[in-house]
């Protein structure tokens, strides 16, 4: 269903993973394809690059959150396994950008879209979301426009 070339390349290391018997790298990459699956079942569309960079990025989210539980819980079987699959999730995202690249970014969507206060932080994100997908935290960027507009 899916012809992106990002999805056509996590399914031929999925096939290189089983060839060379690397189970856990066999078992985050499934981890990923399960879940553009998922979106093409739910929304009967095939995934461009786009969503498949912003799942992955919604799947590196969840990993670090489950990190961050794992070190409370003093979990430290479990922070290894979910820092693996984190660790996959990022050779598929492109490369993230520096703070002062995110700074500068920020810089120019508040000055693009005129934004003066906090009511105006929808129209920022909305402008940088696309730009910064897979490349930034958003909850780190969400912040930084949040100290931006009320300076």
């Amino acid at each position: 269903m899916t012809t992106a070339p990002l999805y056509a390349r996590i399914q031929e290391d999925m096939k290189n993973a089983m060839r060379s018997q690397k189970k856990q790298q066999l078992a985050a990459i499934r981890l990923i394809i399960a879940a553009i699956k998922q979106y093409e079942i739910d929304t009967r569309a095939s995934a461009t690059d786009e969503i498949v960079t912003e799942i992955l990025g919604k799947q590196l989210k969840q990993r670090r959150d489950s990190i961050n539980q794992y070190q409370a819980a003093e979990r430290h079987d479990l922070v290894a396994q979910e820092q693996f699959e984190a660790d996959i999730i990022q050779t598929y995202l492109p490369t993230p950008l520096t703070a002062t690249e995110i700074e500068a970014l920020v810089a120019t969507a508040i000055s693009t879209t005129s934004a003066t206060s906090m009511r105006d932080m929808g129209k920022v994100m909305s402008l940088l979301k696309p730009e910064l997908q897979g490349q930034a935290d958003m909850a780190s960027v969400s912040q930084l426009i949040k100290s931006k507009l009320n300076s």
